[in-house]
């Protein structure tokens, strides 16, 4: 299968798959809707937003929470995440060498659904931006992952077929973007995401420094 790909450019997911930050946007809304008394559970956070792709707001609106209130508690979470991000972001393990092996052999951008603001705040960190043509993140699409419109987007960029090129993930979420994209997809989950159901991925790895060789062979 993968020797008839011929991949042309690659797309990679930021939270999970650049930097460890799902953990910090996780821990920020559980503070916030602990608040006001709504319980965000692990297996829920999976659940709504690694695998459905919805707001884990949507448990304060089953509530009966208004949309003002909801707003401002968004804002409220927003800046705690922005605090967490500024107290460190962790680059992981071997994306830096992967990008390094791409780095002018294959056009690279990155598809994700970061805030913007969000986003500056952790790459002020990282001196990873560098190694890409672009970035699509939340406002540049319609429509979020899982559907494809972020990849088809992202493919629009890079001016081919989305056949020709390939996703990196994390999530199940983020796997069906893709594959809803008829774009194949390398997908290495993490401690958050590793229950999902990855069985349309082209591959599923531990880490990203089983990336570099898995690419060469498809290029």
């Amino acid at each position: 299968m993968s020797s008839n790909l011929n991949i042309e450019a690659l797309l990679w997911d930021n939270d999970g798959v650049l930097v460890d930050t799902e953990p910090l946007y996780l821990q920020a809304n559980r503070e916030i809707l602990g608040e006001i008394n709504v319980e965000l559970t692990e297996n829920l956070y999976k659940e709504i937003s690694l695998r459905q792709g919805r707001s884990v707001f949507d448990l304060a609106a089953e509530r009966g929470v208004d949309a003002h209130q909801i707003e401002r508690l968004k804002v409220a979470r927003n800046a705690r995440y922005a605090d967490l991000i500024d107290a460190g972001v962790q680059v992981l393990d071997g994306v830096p060498e992967a990008l390094e092996r791409f780095s002018g052999r294959i056009p690279m951008g990155i598809v994700t659904s970061s805030n913007p603001e969000h986003f500056e705040r952790i790459h002020q960190q990282t001196g990873l931006l560098p190694y890409f043509d672009f970035v699509l993140a939340s406002g540049d699409y319609v429509r979020h992952k899982p559907h494809p419109e972020p990849y088809l987007t992202g493919a629009a960029r890079h001016g081919c077929s989305p056949k020709r090129c390939l996703a990196i993930e994390d999530t199940e979420r983020g796997l069906a973007a893709a594959v809803a994209a008829d774009m194949p997809c390398i997908v290495i989950p993490r401690p958050l995401s590793q229950a999902g159901n990855f069985a349309t991925a082209l591959h599923v790895l531990e880490s990203a420094r089983e990336l570099p060789s898995r690419i060469d062979s498809l290029l």
